[in-house]
């Protein structure tokens, strides 16, 4: 009996301090410390009202996945912000990437609090313009949050995300939307939709822009940044486009690889969009009102991952960002 007795107690002593080990051994360095779910109130608007200042849209409550990297007090974060299919696995990968370089990860959901999936096929669903104020909204959460270093923040978007970000770096945007305090350390827009032309769209933020995009793109065509760009060079800006041979729209994505067809999901890459008076965007061609039912608007563009120009870009991106928040 008593031999048995002893023999539990070693039993429960190995158990425990088995277990003890194992809770001491570190976790890889790409799992997030903690990772909190946030609900971010925000409002479901119109371009029209977004570029007005009109604040009397639709309340909605959007969500952000906050990643907490290893480490201790104020972490840098990047604000990864998805595109017109909702977040898919290319954010996991530069979230996993950014958490083991020590940095934060804030991925906004801006479809399911709005009842959402994806808008691929009816662009109109949702604003041009509503994942900005998002991006704006969650800024406000983390200029609060204790485990944030206000100073070192970056924002971060793919495709439709990507134009989102790219435009959250206007001034005039961030007068009307901005009410954190908090102003980004740079701006990452992956194959961003540059089509539209705004008001005062290169008087920008004092910071980095860095713009991602693949040369045979035919969803959200290069050379409509490319002129951005052109124009945002002249006016003294610190911008650069960094593009890649044979990288098709969402060419860091894990899968699928290659080049496929994204069956009817809208593209105005044979449109040219321009904000008149009072927020009215303009069909350049037809001098009216823009619209998803405009002869420029076409379908099935291409689509697929490319995996040496995922690598280079997440290369490119790291020391970016390692520059920008100043990691050794």
């Amino acid at each position: 009996m008593r031999r048995m007795l002893l023999r539990a107690v070693l039993v429960g002593l190995t158990a425990m301090f088995g277990f003890a080990a194992h809770a001491q051994t570190p976790p890889n360095a790409d799992t997030a410390q903690r990772v909190e779910i946030h609900p971010i109130p925000s409002l479901t608007l119109t371009d029209q009202q977004f570029l007005t200042g009109d604040a009397s849209g639709k309340p909605v409550t959007v969500t952000g996945e906050f990643r907490i990297a290893q480490g201790t007090g104020r972490l840098p974060v990047v604000i990864l912000m998805h595109g017109s299919g909702g977040i898919g696995p290319n954010v996991e990968v530069w979230a996993r990437q950014f958490n083991a370089m020590g940095i934060s990860t804030f991925a906004i959901d801006g479809f399911t609090g709005r009842g959402m999936t994806a808008v691929n096929t009816n662009q109109a669903a949702l604003g041009r313009l509503a994942f900005t104020l998002d991006i704006y909204r969650a800024l406000d959460i983390l200029a609060k949050h204790p485990r944030v270093d206000p100073s070192r923040v970056v924002l971060m978007g793919f495709s439709r995300g990507g134009q989102a970000v790219l435009y959250a770096s206007l001034t005039r945007f961030q007068k009307l939307w901005n009410t954190s305090g908090l102003q980004p350390a740079a701006y990452i827009p992956f194959y961003p939709d540059c089509m539209t032309t705004y008001a005062g769209d290169t008087d920008v933020a004092g910071k980095p822009i860095r713009i991602f995009h693949g040369e045979p793109d035919d969803y959200n065509p290069v050379a409509s940044c490319k002129a951005y760009l052109a124009r945002l060079k002249d006016a003294g800006r610190d911008v650069t486009l960094t593009e890649y041979p044979d990288a098709q729209h969402g060419f860091d994505t894990p899968f699928p690889l290659g080049s496929l067809v994204a069956a009817n999901a809208q593209t105005v890459r044979n449109c040219r969009i321009h904000e008149a008076d009072s927020g009215t965007l303009l069909n350049v061609s037809t001098q009216q009102p823009f619209s998803y039912t405009d002869a420029c608007v076409q379908s099935d563009p291409h689509v697929g991952g490319n995996a040496e120009a995922a690598r280079a870009a997440h290369q490119a991106v790291g020391d970016f960002v390692r520059q920008v928040f100043k990691l050794d």
